[in-house]
Formats: structure tokens, C-alpha cells, sequence
């Protein structure tokens, strides 16, 4: 009989982040805001060939937010529902610092500064112990003004330490090869287990452009035993299932990235997951099914 747990299926899988907690929903109105919004379009990804949904989750106005209970809606939701599918969630909320100015960086602004505790951070991965969770490994100048997205070296050892307790796996995300660098220090130092799984986030200002030269700089820097996924932002991200899935990776798509599905038309996650396993499968690819990852990457299904 076949161990399953071990079992190595041979294909790519897609995930789909569904919402992400960027300033999108005032461009689009197929942004999902509400946990029932959020978990429908988890559940339609999934119909679609989605693997894995990337859960965020946003306050009524569409803002991004750390809410306990709407994370745990959208987990029931998701996993009272017929579909199966993977279970991913953020834990990337709470390390937001807006500096006051050029001239007077501190305090920091009340508006979008949101910095939590490394436990407090991790409190709905606690709750609701999905299979995966994301770390992201390392702190960046992150897009317009004088935002920071920071994540201390003491502080990314206290979640990972906390996430392995759990039984979670912990996808890391790496938006430059400094974070890379970091990632691999903490698994050689035994904060990330077994099997590794990292998510190359590519395109986002002020992290890794998207261009071939340093995505292939980002690639030959995952060690050879790593799961690795990649995506990019905007008319890119579909450019990219295929060249993530050429370089030996895996797919991520979703409105948490990209609005679009062609010029002018504004997508649907059910959308862009479906014109990803098309540009899979006519390159004939192999999708896997969540079980498939669940083999590959050793998750537990938990819930």
C-alpha cells in the first residue's frame, strides 16, 4: 500500500488570492469585501481548478482587516460548503507602520499604521488553524508615501515558532532575495519545518521587479528541496502562470493581485483561475487537486 503522506504528485497547482487588502474594491466591484463574498468566491475558485485560496479579510468599507470573526466566517463558510480546497491564510496584518513625515518621522500616523504583537498576529491562525499560513520574511518600503511593511527578525522567529505549534504549514513570502536570505536562516535554525514552501512575490513596489533577470535571480536562490510558487501584479500576473510554471513552479492568480482578465474587462477570481488552468492545460500541465497537495506539501487538514 502507498504512503500518501509522502506520495510526490507531478503537476502544478493554483492558488487563488481571493482578495488580498490592497485599495482595489473602489476599482472594481468583483473585489469581494463581506466574509460571505469572500467564502463565494473561495468556493467558486475551487469549481474552477484552484488548489489553494489565499484568504484575507477586508471591514465593510473594503478596508483591510485583522477581524478575529471574520476570518472564522469565512473559514466555516468555506469548509461547510461541498467544495474542497485548501485553506490559506494571511499573517502578514499587523506590521503596517505609516512614518509622520520627512521632516518629522515620528510618532508614526494614526491613519494605517496597524502594529501588533507577534502573537496577536498569529491569534486567528490559532483559532481557526488552517492548513497553510503565510510569514512574510522581511520588512520593505511598500508602495506610495512613507509605508512600511515591517517584519523584525525576533518578531518573524516568534509567529514561525507559534505557526509550527499550530501544526500549520508556513508558506513564506519572499519580495526580494535579502528575504530569501532570512527564509533560509530560519529553517536552517529550525523556525520553518519541512517541507518548505515559498511564494516569490514578484512586482511589488519596492520589492523584486517582475522583469526575467531577477525573477531568475529569485529562482536559482530557492534551494533545490523548496516548493515554490510565483505571481506578479497587474497585466503581468497572467504572463506569469506561464513562466512560473516553465521554471519548475507553481500558479498564483486572484483579485488580490490583478483586476483585470483583459484590457478593460474587469475579471472575477472564477475568472482568472479558469484562464490560468487554460493556459495550464494547453501547455499540458498536470493541475493538482487539493489532495494532491495536501500528499505534497504534508498539510493537515484541520476543522
Amino acid at each position: 500500500m502507498t504512503d500518501t503522506s509522502t506520495t510526490q504528485h507531478k503537476g502544478v497547482f493554483i492558488t487563488c488570492a481571493v482578495t488580498g487588502g490592497g485599495y482595489t474594491t473602489h476599482k472594481s466591484d468583483k473585489v469581494p469585501i463581506t466574509p460571505e463574498q469572500i467564502a463565494t468566491d473561495c468556493i467558486d475558485a475551487a469549481r474552477a481548478g484552484a488548489a489553494v485560496v489565499h484568504v484575507h479579510v477586508r471591514e465593510d468599507d473594503g478596508m483591510p482587516s485583522r477581524d478575529i470573526d471574520k476570518f472564522i466566517q469565512v473559514a466555516d463558510l468555506v469548509r461547510s460548503s461541498d467544495v474542497d480546497v485548501v485553506l490559506n491564510l494571511t499573517a502578514g496584518m499587523g506590521g503596517d507602520l505609516v512614518l509622520g513625515d520627512v521632516e518629522k518621522p515620528l510618532p508614526p500616523a494614526v491613519e494605517g499604521t496597524d502594529m501588533a504583537g507577534a502573537t496577536e498576529r498569529v491569534e486567528h491562525v490559532r483559532r481557526i488553524r488552517p492548513e497553510i499560513c503565510t510569514l512574510d520574511c522581511g520588512s520593505m518600503n511598500f508602495g506610495e508615501g512613507d509605508y512600511i511593511m515591517t517584519n523584525t527578525p525576533s518578531a518573524l522567529e516568534a509567529m514561525a515558532t507559534q505557526m509550527t505549534a499550530m501544526g500549520v504549514r508556513i508558506e513564506i513570502e519572499a519580495f526580494d532575495t535579502g528575504h530569501l536570505a532570512h527564509a533560509k536562516s530560519l529553517v536552517e535554525r529550525g523556525f520553518i519545518e519541512d517541507p518548505v514552501v515559498v511564494q516569490l512575490c514578484m512586482g511589488v513596489p519596492w520589492g523584486a521587479p517582475d522583469d526575467l533577470n531577477t525573477f531568475m535571480a529569485m529562482i536559482n536562490n530557492v534551494p533545490d528541496s523548496w516548493t515554490f510558487s510565483a505571481f506578479s501584479l497587474g497585466r503581468n500576473q497572467l504572463k506569469y502562470v506561464s513562466l512560473a510554471a516553465f521554471a519548475g513552479g507553481n500558479i498564483r492568480v486572484g483579485l488580490e493581485d490583478n483586476i483585470y482578465l483583459d484590457r478593460g474587462v474587469l475579471a472575477s477570481n472564477r475568472d482568472l483561475v479558469e484562464r490560468a488552468a487554460t493556459i495550464l492545460e494547453a501547455q499540458n500541465y498536470n493541475i493538482l487537486s487539493p489532495a494532491q497537495v495536501r500528499d505534497n506539501l504534508q498539510l493537515t487538514k484541520h476543522g
